[in-house]
């Protein structure tokens, strides 16, 4: 019996419960009961502590959006065989459309008169596009919406401008004026709409969106380039054929930036940490290049977005649909390339310039690209504009 009693004793919180002497005496080391409920109660101290469920919170939350947007940024298959060598254009029937639009001749108040024709075009006609000093601005509304609160820092700024209203080029008096509004969308990617889009009389792009490298299918030319202090290019090639710089203000800061690029005076090294990244400290633009763009250009635009969705507040718009709005003041025909989330494939690629796929917007909480989505959508159906890539 003894023999068997210490063949069966495998753990020593396995005794046997019908002979519990025998197996205490069995048991040769007690130290080691003592060392697992020490290690037990520590378990469980860890478990109920705030600072380890604070930590354990930390690390799923990483792991959660690391599993979100990790894929997001990492190249698809086909992307990987495919590369920046592929040539076919991807759609030819939208570039045969593309082409014959260019070969009509342009229509006056073409946008307008089918702009009349939707229940929120009130809210799209006559907006100022640029800030003057002989102009209003809404000081009750704060940026990006309006101004409250900016006064001394837009008084600086304007003081640096010496044309900060719309120039002879682009107000356009007894002309017929096509805009093209050129998104970040991956759709824009391999469509061969590059030399389609440099015969536009007024080109619009969105912060740093590339042009060198991308002409095939971006073109090469920028009339206007709507853009925040950190959306600003870095790269001196990117204002090489750039006619304008429009600044979009978020905060107060962003006018004491665009002064500084003016004025090549450096912001303070505290200024510069208001920023959420690095900015750019100089571009190559004289300063009748520059612009600020008007608040109530961002402002309508998301009180049109707000019968668009159920959220309640004051909505901020994409710089795209925003840059949508402004092409409605200055142009008879409005045409757009590079727009459009398509949600339901989160492989596709999300911007026309990197790898980076749909799924990355899956992170973001500022803008509702579903509401954009539905009122680009109700201006292509209107006529008011035209979409070349087709994924609105």
């Amino acid at each position: 019996m003894v023999i068997m009693n210490h063949l069966s004793v495998e753990d020593p919180d396995d005794g046997s419960p019908l002979l519990p002497e025998a197996a205490e005496a069995a048991t040769p080391t007690p130290v080691f009961h003592r060392q697992r409920a020490a290690t037990k109660t520590d378990s469980r101290e860890f478990f109920l502590s705030r600072s380890a469920n604070l930590i354990v919170s930390l690390v799923l939350l990483v792991g959660c959006y690391s599993a979100i947007l990790i894929p997001a940024y990492l190249p698809s298959d086909r992307e990987a065989s495919l590369g920046d060598d592929y040539q076919q254009p991807k759609d030819l029937l939208l570039l045969n459309r593309s082409a014959s639009l260019l070969t009509d001749p342009c229509q006056p108040r073409w946008c307008l008169k089918h702009l009349k024709t939707l229940a929120c075009s009130a809210g799209l006609l006559n907006i100022p596009v640029f800030v003057q000093q002989d102009r209003s601005v809404p000081w009750d509304l704060s940026p990006p919406l309006g101004l409250q609160g900016s006064e001394e820092h837009l008084a600086l700024a304007l003081a640096s401008l010496p044309q900060p209203g719309l120039p002879p080029s682009l107000r356009g008096e007894g002309t017929c004026r096509r805009c093209m509004v050129v998104g970040n969308g991956g759709v824009l990617h391999g469509s061969h709409l590059g030399s389609h889009i440099d015969q536009y009389d007024i080109i619009i792009r969105l912060n740093n969106a590339p042009v060198p490298g991308f002409e095939r299918d971006a073109g090469s030319r920028t009339t206007i380039r709507l853009m925040y202090p950190e959306g600003a290019p870095h790269s001196a090639d990117e204002y090489k054929k750039t006619t304008m710089v429009a600044l979009v203000v978020f905060k107060s800061l962003d006018l004491d930036w665009l002064t500084s690029v003016i004025t090549k005076q450096p912001l303070s090294f505290w200024s510069k940490l208001w920023f959420w990244r690095e900015v750019v400290e100089d571009i190559p633009l004289r300063p009748e290049n520059f612009r600020i763009l008007h608040p109530e250009i961002i402002h309508k635009t998301g009180q049109v977005l707000q019968k668009y969705t159920l959220k309640q507040g004051n909505m901020v718009p994409t710089l795209g649909a925003s840059a949508v709005v402004m092409a409605l003041q200055l142009c008879d025909q409005v045409s757009l390339a590079g727009f459009g989330y398509d949600m339901q494939h989160p492989e596709a690629r999300l911007h026309y310039y990197e790898a980076i796929r749909m799924g990355a917007m899956k992170a973001q909480v500022v803008h509702d690209v579903s509401a954009e989505k539905l009122f680009l959508r109700d201006l292509v159906a209107a006529g008011a504009v035209t979409d070349l890539t087709g994924a609105l």
